[in-house]
């Protein structure tokens, strides 16, 4: 189906399924960390917010309602940093489409 303009409409869902694939794995790789209490907790999350590794200093874990602070801002920290490079990758996706108006 051709759209005004001689867009094929067909060929733009194949080409923003293969962007999306893309972005997909481009998400599971990405790794980001974060930490709080000066480095006392310290989170690794990849990019589809799964948390791959907490490390806890031994002086954080004689306040355990400090430990749940500082493990909450830790991982709130990775969350807005994946959130972050979702959104990057999303504008450079929508660049790739050639879209008149979304370039």
């Amino acid at each position: 189906m051709k759209l005004p303009g001689g867009l094929n409409l067909q060929q733009m869902m194949q080409q923003a399924q293969k962007m999306q694939e893309e972005m997909a794995r481009e998400m599971e790789a990405l790794r980001v960390s974060a930490s709080a209490g000066g480095g006392m907790v310290q989170i690794e999350m990849n990019g589809s917010k799964q948390v791959l590794q907490v490390k806890i200093q031994p002086e954080a874990a004689a306040d355990i309602e400090m430990l749940e602070d500082l493990l909450v801002a830790a991982l709130n920290e990775c969350g807005r940093k994946v959130d972050q490079g979702l959104q990057s990758r999303i504008g450079s996706a929508l660049g790739g489409l050639n879209l008149p108006g979304l370039t």
